[in-house]
């Protein structure tokens, strides 16, 4: 009988020790790896720093040839000036700005002066002068925000169950947000004032966007109208409401007996009478913001400045922007070279 337990004791231990063995194998293993990684990395920092340092002069003089000629380019270059204008497009128009915008730089890509000057209403120098237009959203998390919360109030539980806000989220487009900014570059720097009312009637003359703003500004009114009138039969009926209060006071004090019961209601029936009056006056409030708010098909927010700002910075000088791509492409071509030579030897 002891025979057989010291078999087993002894059986235990081998087990447990294989098992420590295993798992001192798994450390050292996942050590080993993660101690590759950082000298991998070290490998490649060291490799990069002698792959410089054997071709310094190459990409130096690469580097100095490039700011040498675009400084001389940048000197010989017209200057720029920039201005922009904000807007807020109402009834859905924004895809319709966006697309005339996006008309009016194709024509200045097609240096297409003679269509420029009538669209504009400019002379042809000025309409030579235009080099750019773009136009792009004020991205605000609170429009994705909002814009949720007017969906789930406008859909059926059910329905915006099955629709996470991850999903909406993702779904929201450029022309979904309530604020767009347009950009104009020109050699000129006094020609900006004449472009905004040009941009902004080419969507509120469009006769679609205006029988829409008609048609939803009449029904503010009436909404408005409708308020109102509820409003001032509130009031009247409160004004009814303390008269009869001042009756039953009045009779209250003739008599002895108090009733509970009615003055309970009677302070009920005085707050339904406080809060109709409150939510009629935030609905009115909202309709007002609202009717302001669709006054225009393009509500401008900031226009063109009078006088354009310089276009100037570093990622905008030629010096710069040449001295970077002729240095890149000297690695490139020395990397190529070398693994050319990788190549050769790897076949013998």
């Amino acid at each position: 009988m002891s025979t057989n337990q010291q078999k087993n004791t002894n059986e235990e231990e081998v087990d447990l020790g294989s098992l420590f063995v295993i798992i001192g194998k798994g450390f050292k293993n996942f050590f080993n790896f993660i101690g590759s990684i950082f000298i991998g990395i070290f490998d490649f920092l060291i490799n990069i720093l002698l792959f410089l340092k054997s071709n310094i002069i190459k990409i130096s003089g690469a580097l100095i040839l490039g700011i040498v000629i675009g400084f001389f380019l940048e000197t010989s270059k017209p200057d720029a000036f920039g201005s922009e204008m904000i807007l807020q497009p109402n009834f859905k128009s924004t895809r319709q700005l966006y697309t005339n915008v996006n008309f009016y730089n194709d024509l200045v890509k097609q240096k297409d002066t003679a269509t420029l000057q009538k669209v504009f209403n400019i002379d042809k120098n000025a309409a030579a002068s235009l080099e750019k237009f773009t136009i792009e959203p004020i991205v605000i998390d609170n429009d994705i925000i909002n814009a949720y919360d007017q969906l789930v109030l406008e859909v059926d539980t059910l329905t915006i169950k099955s629709y996470e806000f991850e999903s909406f989220k993702n779904s929201f487009t450029d022309y979904d947000y309530s604020y767009h900014k347009i950009s104009v570059i020109a050699k000129q720097n006094n020609i900006f004032n004449q472009l905004g009312e040009v941009i902004i009637s080419s969507v509120e003359d469009n006769k679609y966007f205006e029988r829409f703003k008609k048609l939803t500004n009449e029904n503010l009114n009436r909404k408005d109208s409708l308020y109102r009138e509820n409003l001032n039969q509130l009031d009247s009926l409160r004004r009814v409401y303390m008269q009869v209060m001042l009756e039953e006071a009045k009779n209250e004090k003739a008599g002895t007996s108090i009733d509970l019961g009615s003055n309970n209601k009677r302070s009920t029936s005085e707050l339904e009478l406080f809060n109709t009056n409150r939510r009629l006056n935030v609905d009115l409030e909202e309709i007002s913001e609202e009717k302001s708010r669709n006054y225009n098909v393009v509500n401008v927010i900031s226009n063109f400045q009078p006088i354009g700002y310089e276009i100037k910075g570093v990622t905008e000088n030629y010096a710069f922007l040449l001295g970077i791509a002729l240095a890149g492409l000297m690695i490139i071509a020395l990397l190529l070279i070398k693994l050319n030579r990788y190549l050769e030897n790897y076949k013998k």
